[in-house]
């Protein structure tokens, strides 16, 4: 379990294969304190499980499903990630709750300056529209995010200067794609309000949940 607040910035230094997915070796900007084997990292969102730790260097197994629902499979040698370390109890909340299990791949459709902010409009899977509401939280390689507006096709964020300078979310630009996670709350209420037979028909809105004591 993460929060989406990104500890720092990985570094792509070897990409091989196995066993139909792929293997990375990341060097992270920062040490891997109190390292633990088989420990969880969240690489662009997406949870992976540290093995060969050696300092801040680490070696991830990609599996066939995370390359076929991420952008892990895009990235080469060079290439820059953002990096979150597993969520201890003790730690604060500062963003959401995230698994680390990415739910689609998005592009950015555009980005503009806004005053001291920065603009992005991301396109979306329509089948997750109904997740991602005004002022609700969305996840973005890994990044937890406050959602400015959104229909059943796009949403847009602002996001800050500091977190464009310590994340990869700088770099981006119209045409990139991205790991999109959405609040695995909505998923769970969804789920106990209308039942499994029922999920695909969904028509949860911020209404149907206000009106259900949820808001």
């Amino acid at each position: 379990m993460f929060t989406g607040i990104i500890e720092g910035i990985g570094t792509i230094l070897q990409k091989g294969t196995a066993g139909g997915g792929v293997v990375l070796t990341i060097e992270a900007d920062f040490e891997l304190t109190d390292p633990e084997e088989g420990e969880s990292i969240a690489v662009n969102g997406t949870c992976l499980t540290a093995r060969n730790i050696q300092g801040n260097r680490f070696q991830a197994d990609v599996s066939p499903e995370s390359l076929s629902r991420t952008g892990l499979g895009k990235l080469v040698v060079g290439s820059r990630v953002n990096l979150e370390r597993a969520l201890r109890l003790s730690d604060r909340l500062g963003g959401h709750i995230v698994s680390g299990h990415v739910d689609c791949l998005g592009s950015v459709l555009e980005r503009k300056p806004a005053g001291d902010f920065t603009l992005f409009t991301f396109s979306l899977d329509p089948d997750l529209a109904r997740y991602i509401i005004e002022k609700g939280s969305i996840t973005i390689n890994g990044v937890s995010l406050t959602v400015n507006s959104c229909d059943d096709q796009y949403f847009s964020v602002s996001i800050i200067p500091h977190t464009l300078s310590v994340t990869t979310l700088g770099e981006l630009k119209p045409g990139d794609r991205v790991n999109l996670e959405v609040d695995i709350i909505g998923k769970y209420v969804e789920k106990l309000l209308l039942g499994k037979d029922q999920r695909a028909k969904s028509s949860i809105s911020t209404a149907f949940l206000a009106e259900h004591g949820f808001l």
